[in-house]
């Protein structure tokens, strides 16, 4: 059995509170980003609550721990008669990348996406996350939009 054999993506818990708290704090600190502690509480409570629409995440387990995030958001679209996901956050803990568990977060998102009937799925990355867009140009199609922010 191959080592990427050996994760298992699953849905978010409220027991993977830690786990999934390091692996954000690996995220934001990659895009040198901070977040006040009551954000934390606040979206992992949506994201891990089965019953809240709006926010789904997974996790990647390998060797007995997390080591991988996917936080999404189902939301309107006027161009759709159907949600969309946004998927929001995509992190691997460095020590297990190399895995393809990026890869099968993404999958798992898509699995999602179509059990649910959404329209699409999609998601944005820095210009200079050339590593990540490796991954990216070969499961999805970038887009000539640029994202623009207030």
């Amino acid at each position: 059995m191959s080592q990427s054999q050996d994760v298992v993506i699953r849905s978010l818990t409220p027991a993977d509170r830690e786990g999934w708290e390091n692996l954000w704090r690996g995220y934001l600190d990659f895009y040198q980003s901070a977040l006040d502690p009551a954000q934390f509480d606040f979206t992992f409570r949506r994201l891990s609550d089965p019953d809240y629409a709006g926010m789904f995440g997974y996790v990647a387990e390998y060797q007995g721990r997390l080591v991988g995030l996917v936080n999404c958001l189902n939301h309107d679209h006027g161009w759709h008669m159907n949600q969309v996901v946004y998927l929001q956050d995509l992190y691997v803990d460095e020590s297990a990348r190399k895995l393809g568990i990026g890869q099968k977060l993404i999958e798992v998102v898509y699995a999602h996406a179509d059990k649910n009937e959404k329209a699409n799925v999609y998601w944005m990355t820095q210009t200079t996350n050339y590593t990540a867009r490796q991954l990216y140009d070969r499961v999805g199609k970038p887009t000539n939009f640029m994202k623009y922010i207030r």
